[in-house]
């Protein structure tokens, strides 16, 4: 018996933990898995001499759970200044209207998740 340990970038929320509970436990020679969506990790243990390593690896890759979870990240600009602390925003500051930032965002009306989503069928 061998018990696996895979850090899960992609396995953010509990519906990811149960789809990854079911797709290791399909697996011939899997007897236990601890899967946690708060650390993002999974503990497998399996019988090696039934199921090899590559094939959990391989599974779990190709549901898109090893995968990074895109962020975007600010380049090129240092952070702004207000009361003495220093913070980041994605804004744009006119000079008509100085200190005035607006905030708009266009949202297509259509079911789907906001970032990719293992586990949640399209």
């Amino acid at each position: 018996m061998t018990t696996l340990s895979l850090s899960l970038p992609m396995m953010y929320a509990d519906h990811h933990v149960l789809a990854v509970r079911q797709l290791l436990l399909a697996l011939p020679g899997v007897v236990d898995v601890y899967a946690s969506s708060s650390f993002q990790v999974v503990d497998v243990s399996f019988d090696e001499t039934r199921c090899a390593e590559e094939e959990i690896r391989s599974v779990l890759a190709e549901a898109g759970y090893l995968a990074e979870l895109p962020v975007a990240v600010e380049f090129g600009s240092g952070p702004a200044v207000e009361k003495g602390k220093p913070f980041f925003r994605h804004t744009a500051v006119f000079l008509q209207t100085d200190r005035t930032i607006t905030f708009a965002q266009d949202v297509p009306e259509m079911a789907r998740p906001l970032w990719p989503c293992p586990g949640l069928e399209k």
